[in-house]
């Protein structure tokens, strides 16, 4: 199942883009990462590969 943005969804990533950018960013990695229950099975280094590699800038937005 993939990532489906939908408008909550959004107007939180907006809200937390305002005052974080990159925390924002982490945000949406982690939403397409979480399976069907919202679970993340990942650890920090894998994390910090993961959002090198999606984001060329993890300040730019992104939706």
């Amino acid at each position: 199942m993939s990532f489906r943005v939908n408008r909550r969804f959004r107007k939180d990533y907006k809200k937390l883009f305002k005052k974080n950018p990159e925390t924002a960013n982490l945000f949406l990695l982690l939403c397409e990462l979480a399976d069907q229950k919202g679970r993340v099975i990942t650890d920090e280094t894998e994390l910090v590969r993961l959002m090198a590699e999606r984001f060329q800038d993890p300040r730019e937005y992104q939706l």
